[in-house]
């Protein structure tokens, strides 16, 4: 592993970012269950998936903010490589990580997909079909299309990663705005928060230059 040995020189050797794929070459999925920050952390650790955001849709008031949402719902972006990871696959994540028998006490927090096109609606339906008649219970998450996003605001993006002293501060100083899109950030905003296994979290940081102050803090979290 390669370490860079003054805690404020520049991480150059990011090779997973260089690696990703362009967003002409990747698909794109939406979800609703609960707070964001969780299924940010918990898609950003799969392999298969490029890039995530924290945001805010399946509303109509426009420009939504945190403090001023009106009727949208915090929802995950997950940008993902269809050659890598089904679309089935993140919908079965998907269901398995909320509530999917209760109706939401609250629109901000609740399960919904919201679908970019008619594939992920068939997708989506006959999945929620599926699960129904698995449980014999009746699906109350919904099934809608995506009309718009709105990124949320920066110190959503990444949170778990944002929340851990020294690591999230240096990829912070990194990055800056770009972090919310790097495939780094997003594996170890996953891993933080205990996702992935040792196999993902070793070949992530065999390619990945950390100072030896973030690389202490890391491998505390892990």
């Amino acid at each position: 592993m390669t370490t860079v040995e003054d805690d404020k020189a520049p991480l150059t050797a990011l090779a997973v970012d260089a690696d990703a794929l362009s967003p002409a070459e990747t698909d794109t999925a939406t979800f609703g269950m609960g707070c964001f920050w969780g299924p940010d952390a918990r898609f950003g650790a799969m392999e298969g998936v490029v890039r995530t955001r924290a945001g805010y849709a399946g509303g109509t008031e426009p420009d939504p903010s945190y403090y001023s949402l009106g009727d949208h719902t915090e929802v995950v972006q997950v940008e993902y490589d269809p050659d890598a990871v089904g679309y089935e696959e993140l919908l079965d994540v998907f269901w398995a990580n909320h509530d999917p028998f209760s109706a939401p006490h609250k629109r901000q927090y609740r399960g919904v997909v919201l679908v970019h096109d008619d594939a992920q609606r068939a997708a989506a339906e006959a999945s929620a079909a599926a699960l129904s008649e698995r449980t014999g219970q009746s699906v109350e998450t919904a099934v809608e299309s995506l009309d718009a996003f709105t990124l949320a605001e920066d110190y959503h993006q990444k949170y778990e990663l944002r929340s851990t002293p020294v690591l999230g501060d240096e990829l912070a100083d990194i990055y800056g705005p770009s972090l919310v899109d790097s495939t780094v950030a997003a594996r170890l905003n996953g891993f933080v928060a205990g996702h992935g296994d040792a196999d993902q979290r070793a070949a992530l940081l065999a390619d990945v230059a950390l100072s030896p102050a973030a690389l202490s803090e890391l491998e505390r979290r892990l």
